[in-house]
């Protein structure tokens, strides 16, 4: 019997990507749902795919915004009960380098990915604590390497890295029970990267030659990569990679931590990576 039965599993950025996989796969697994997104639409779709056999609540939730995450972990616990499982997988990328991106570019990215994974993670934790469960956050490759045009986006995942690992150690210390899993996805076949919004690009290239790109770098089918992170998270790992390109690169970051750079830009011939959420 799957661990994820009857247990009430929260997932943000539940509109499309990996997101909607995870609750695709969690409902087949006869998962209690508590799925959220900024759009609406998607959000809906994602319902209509779930079906009408589990328990369901659907919230059009900004994790940028302080005051709804505040309140959210109340409202999923008065209609289903405590959570058992918490998915931080919302996300968002843009594209440009730190010279000619503009700082409100930056901040935006920051408050999305790194912030939102906080607000939850604290919101949540109580009700974790209660029930013993666990918080996975979602990382990215760009959780162990730098990459040109990404700086914001590698910031913000280097910070959910740190902070879900030291988070992870806390509760350990406390023996609070709760299982903290840290997530780092490379190339998942997402759109996330096809509506990353741009600041800048390098010249001479388009956003349809970075869409191609990404296209052919994003390697993992995002049915693969959902059922690697439920297996990681059914056994409470603290580090769960996902895909050859991320087993690669953490190798490679982890044996030549200032190198590196020039061997992964020889493995991408110069095309630009992307995000998977």
């Amino acid at each position: 019997m799957s661990v994820f039965k009857d247990k009430v599993c929260v997932i943000t950025g539940a509109a499309s990507g990996m997101g909607r996989e995870l609750a695709l796969q969690l409902a087949a697994q006869g998962a209690v749902l508590a799925i959220s997104d900024v759009n609406e639409t998607g959000l809906e779709e994602t319902k209509s795919m779930v079906g009408a056999g589990n328990r369901i609540l659907v919230d059009v939730l900004d994790v940028s915004d302080k005051a709804a995450i505040a309140a959210y972990p109340a409202k999923v616990e008065a209609a289903l009960g405590p959570a058992d499982f918490v998915f931080n997988n919302a996300g968002m990328t843009r594209v440009g380098d730190v010279v000619n991106t503009p700082l409100e570019s930056m901040e935006q990215i920051i408050d999305v990915n790194f912030w939102g994974v906080v607000r939850m993670t604290k919101g949540f934790l109580p009700q974790l604590i209660q029930t013993k469960g666990v918080v996975t956050n979602i990382s990215s490759l760009f959780g162990f390497i730098a990459y040109h045009g990404q700086a914001h986006y590698c910031a913000s995942k280097f910070a959910v890295r740190g902070f879900t690992e030291t988070l992870a150690l806390e509760m350990e210390e406390a023996e609070t029970g709760v299982g903290v899993c840290c997530v780092h996805p490379g190339g998942v076949q997402t759109n996330v990267a096809r509506n990353a919004v741009v600041d800048h690009m390098p010249d001479g290239t388009s956003k349809s030659e970075l869409d191609a790109d990404f296209d052919d770098l994003a390697i993992t089918p995002v049915d693969k990569a959902v059922q690697i992170i439920l297996a990681g998270t059914a056994k409470r790992k603290k580090r769960i990679v996902v895909g050859s390109d991320a087993k690669i690169a953490s190798f490679l970051q982890r044996l030549m931590p200032v190198s590196y750079q020039k061997i992964l830009a020889k493995y991408t011939k110069g095309k630009a990576l992307g995000a998977s959420n």
